[in-house]
């Protein structure tokens, strides 16, 4: 099997020290077993995606000599999200739900939700081992605003099935993550990657790093 990593930032704010942290691991990973690496730029945010954010990061990481061998955004993949949203509409694995919308109440959106099983999850953290989680209490969550308008937890699944990804290395802020993105796996027939996650950079108090306790951008390190 060829190894397969990713380095997925969101252009939503500029280049973190953390993301360069995660983007590292996921580079000498790969490298070290003759893999590849994927640079994908997770773009769904539409209100808070800049350019300025992406060109940021990639001067970032080229400025670190961290290279990929593909590039893509979420945003180029609109229509293979829908595809595969209909398809599990079609196989009744999810559903068009009429709701009130978030941001306005008096108005109805038609979001998409997974049928969820409510099994025990099991799945080997390469970093702390087996973790289980019941997704029961998950209910059928929301994945897709719409129908044209995918959520990040679908985005990311099907971009890594497509990118052929074996190891998804982050923070281990995305441990809660895991569980939806099997349960999208499963219902997708995709197959289940590697997971690791990585202990979070802490401040001198073993708190996450903000901005209020030192640097966290990278450009304030190079300036």
């Amino acid at each position: 099997m060829s190894v397969v990593t990713r380095i997925p930032p969101s252009p939503t704010g500029r280049f973190h020290i953390g993301t360069a942290r995660t983007a590292l691991f996921n580079y000498l990973f790969a490298r070290h077993h003759g893999g590849s690496g994927v640079f994908r730029s997770e773009d769904t945010d539409r209100a808070r995606s800049k350019k300025e954010y992406e060109d940021e990061i990639l001067d970032g990481l080229a400025w670190l000599g961290i290279s990929w061998d593909s590039f893509s955004r979420q945003s180029e993949h609109a229509e293979r999200y829908r595809e595969l949203l209909e398809k599990l509409i079609g196989e009744r694995k999810a559903y068009i739900s009429s709701e009130p919308a978030k941001d306005d109440p008096s108005r109805t959106a038609e979001v998409v939700r997974l049928k969820n099983p409510g099994v025990n999850i099991t799945f080997t953290d390469l970093v702390r081992g087996d973790i289980t989680f019941h997704t029961g209490e998950l209910g059928d969550f929301v994945i897709a605003r719409s129908i044209d308008d995918a959520l990040y937890h679908f985005a990311v699944v099907v971009d890594d099935m497509d990118a052929g990804v074996t190891h998804v290395i982050r923070g281990e802020d995305g441990v809660s993550n895991t569980p939806r993105q099997i349960l999208i796996q499963e219902a997708l027939g995709a197959p289940r990657p590697a997971y690791a996650h990585l202990p979070l950079i802490v401040d001198d108090k073993r708190a996450k790093l903000s901005k209020r306790s030192g640097a966290t951008g990278v450009m304030d390190y190079r300036a």
